[in-house]
């Protein structure tokens, strides 16, 4: 057991170090996008399947509750935490369309829409992304394992350099983690 936990901890700083190296420059091009959508009185729209999805609702919580400094609440939402909305639109629609038609109704131009997949490759994620373009929403993507068709489809695709599944979603988090605080800075005291 002892083994198992410390190969664990072991990957994940492994995957950290990697990460570190490059992620500054997309990370801070993210930030300035969303910032820029704010004050705009634009909302940034999360999105993404399994625990990506869980990540799309934690971070939007953080913007509109709060990261960690007292301020206004931030304009975010989530598109997975509907179930009758989910449930009717994969019915009516199929589960490929859950996050576009989504978009449809509530994105409105120069919203941020962020999708979040482990391999940039999900066909909802995709297809939610599809959708923004359309909408002249600003696209940017959380992935991994080079991208995947997140590459053709985000403005800043924040791509972790691994193709650990758990390692790549470690990362989302932080990376989101760290999307809030600069987002949150820009807006504390006004």
């Amino acid at each position: 057991m002892k083994s198992i936990i410390q190969f664990e901890f072991s990957e994940h700083l492994v995957t950290l170090q990697e990460t570190i190296k490059i992620i500054s420059q997309p990370l801070e091009e993210a930030a300035r996008i969303c910032i820029e959508c704010l004050n705009n009185n634009g909302k940034i729209i999360f999105f993404g399947n399994g625990g990506s999805a869980a990540d799309a609702q934690h971070l939007a919580a953080e913007l509109v509750s709060r990261y960690k400094t007292e301020r206004k609440g931030l304009g975010a939402i989530s598109l997975t935490t509907d179930t009758s909305i989910i449930t009717a639109i994969g019915n009516d629609y199929g589960f490929d369309r859950i996050f576009s038609r989504q978009l449809e109704a509530l994105a409105n131009p120069g919203d941020v829409v962020i999708g979040i997949s482990t391999g940039g490759t999900s066909t909802n994620v995709l297809n939610g992304l599809k959708a923004s373009i359309e909408l002249n929403c600003k696209t940017i993507g959380f992935s991994g394992r080079g991208g995947g068709d997140f590459n053709n489809l985000c403005e800043v695709n924040i791509i972790v350099p691994s193709k650990d599944t758990p390692r790549i979603q470690e990362m989302h988090i932080l990376i989101g983690h760290i999307l809030c605080h600069l987002i949150e800075q820009a807006f504390t005291n006004n």
